[in-house]
């Protein structure tokens, strides 16, 4: 006699429950944002790759010194034995390159070359690195203050932004390091320099953040748990402090991190101009200007230190995307 159906259906219910493996329930985990911007630039294999760069170069430029004297000569000696007297081109091929002189000597004085491409790396990353932090924090707090009171605050410090992105950076910038005196705050020779183009471009370069800054601010100044935490008794200071500077930090890594290529070409253009450091302080856009009056019978020397401003802008550019595509919450990778 066949079994009725409910009973059928009950057996089997409670075989296929029996025959369910027991083990370990598997626990899922949630990830931090943080996590989350690690896993996609992760994925992207060009921001890693330019990461890679970037932390070379950042080595390069610290321990400079222990580099060129396991592999190269100091800057500033003269090497002519190396330079042809009649020509005052590098003796031999490709701009005098040998195993003693990687990237070749200087037309006319002889100096290393490698060397002079190294310490110039301190140089460039030096003032960049500098500017975009000064820029960064000055940008940010301006920034802040401007979308969070509004009101003629606002308006005054956008105004202020609108004049510093009219004016005339670059002229500035030589007028104001032609006059310069030699010492300065007990800062002396390229020191002077130094500071002057840090304090210059990242004065100059505080409204772009300040801008971007201003209008997150305007944003989140509305959200809901700004609300919640104003209607419970938080003062302003509390609010712009724990509310709304954790939730920018994503939009300022990003635009620091595209902000140093541009002052590393900022400052590879002052030098070329001759506002920049000077000699014999070793400076890429500096052995570029130098270059120009050599580079028919030695263009060697001119696509080095190129090259180098070439690949460390790139470099930062390419992590730069990567850092912000990893960090959009909207992204897809």
């Amino acid at each position: 006699m066949t079994a009725p159906l409910h009973e059928t259906s009950a057996a089997e219910s409670t075989t296929a429950v029996d025959d369910v493996p027991e083990g370990p329930a598997k626990v899922i985990q949630g990830r931090s944002p943080g996590q989350i911007a690690w896993t996609r630039l992760k994925r992207d294999k060009l921001a890693l790759a330019g990461g890679a760069i970037v932390l070379f170069l950042v080595l390069v430029a610290i321990f400079a010194p222990v580099i060129v004297g396991l592999l190269g000569h100091p800057p500033d000696e003269f090497h002519e034995d190396q330079i042809d007297p009649l020509f005052g081109t590098p003796v031999g091929s490709w701009g005098g390159i040998s195993s003693d002189f990687l990237f070749g000597v200087e037309p006319v004085n002889g100096r290393d070359v490698f060397s002079r491409i190294v310490y110039g790396a301190r140089i460039s990353l030096l003032v960049a690195f500098l500017a975009a932090v000064f820029a960064v924090l000055l940008g940010t707090v301006l920034g802040i203050i401007a979308g969070y009171f509004g009101g003629w605050i606002d308006a005054a410090l956008s105004r202020v932004m609108d004049v510093m992105l009219a004016f005339p950076q670059l002229l500035f910038t030589i007028a104001l390091v032609s006059v310069l005196p030699n010492e300065l705050l007990g800062i002396s020779g390229s020191g002077v320099r130094i500071g002057a183009l840090v304090v210059v471009i990242g004065f100059f370069g505080w409204p772009y953040v300040g801008r971007i800054v201003r209008g997150q601010t305007l944003s989140l100044r509305e959200r809901e748990y700004v609300e919640a935490a104003r209607s419970l008794g938080a003062g302003r200071l509390y609010i712009l402090r724990r509310e709304l500077l954790p939730n920018l930090v994503a939009p300022i890594t990003v635009y620091a991190t595209l902000m140093i290529p541009t002052n590393i070409l900022t400052e590879a253009a002052l030098s070329f101009l001759g506002a920049g450091v000077k000699p014999p302080t070793a400076s890429w856009g500096q052995m570029l200007s130098t270059a120009i009056a050599t580079y028919e019978a030695d263009p060697l020397f001119m696509v080095i230190p190129g090259l180098a401003i070439f690949i460390t802008v790139l470099a930062f550019n390419l992590f730069g995307d990567g850092v912000r595509d990893a960090l959009d919450p909207k992204g897809s990778r």
